[in-house]
């Protein structure tokens, strides 16, 4: 223990707070219904775009709280540290190298961005045609002819659900029924 830790002590990792809806983000990306159900495709890739893609959906609820600026973006932007941390650590364990893993995490927080605010674009609609148009765009799909409708459908009700949750539950790593 250094001087300096023994005498200021350690602060605490502020995402720390949130890695328990991030469990929770993962977890919901890895349920069958989105692969088996809703058309993602059961890929590497299809795996990326649906924890992307939840966590663009998740990081906009967390933005949405009332009083944004203390404690929604500060959440959102905990939420993004986390989503690199792990995107990260699962190229190093794939044996990627770092040159290539700055490339790209740069290619994935561009991916993060667009996805945050097509979503916000296609939730605002009453119609899910601009919400199944993203998902033909953003995701890869194993059943292009009725999987962008069925997962249209299956991103506005988690995002119902979220909208359901108060903040604290989601800090919590819960969300509503």
């Amino acid at each position: 223990m250094s001087f300096l830790t023994r005498l200021f002590g350690r602060q605490p990792d502020p995402r720390e707070t949130w890695r328990p809806l991030w469990h929770t983000l993962v977890g919901t990306a890895r349920e069958e219904h989105w692969y088996a159900t809703r058309g993602a495709a059961d890929t590497l890739d299809g795996r990326f775009d649906m924890i992307s893609m939840l966590t663009a959906l998740f990081m906009l609820r967390l933005e949405s709280e009332h009083d944004a600026d203390a404690h929604g973006v500060s959440a959102a932007a905990r939420l993004t540290e986390l989503f690199v941390e792990d995107m990260e650590g699962q190229m190093r364990e794939a044996g990627i190298g770092d040159p290539t893993v700055g490339k790209m995490m740069g290619r994935m927080m561009a991916t993060l961005g667009g996805r945050a605010g097509a979503l916000r674009n296609a939730l605002a609609q009453e119609d899910d045609a601009p919400l199944a148009a993203l998902v033909v765009r953003n995701m890869h799909l194993s059943d292009e002819e009725h999987g962008p409708a069925r997962m249209a459908a299956g991103l506005r009700a988690l995002h119902a659900r979220l909208a359901r949750t108060d903040f604290a539950t989601l800090q919590r790593g819960d969300i509503a029924a």
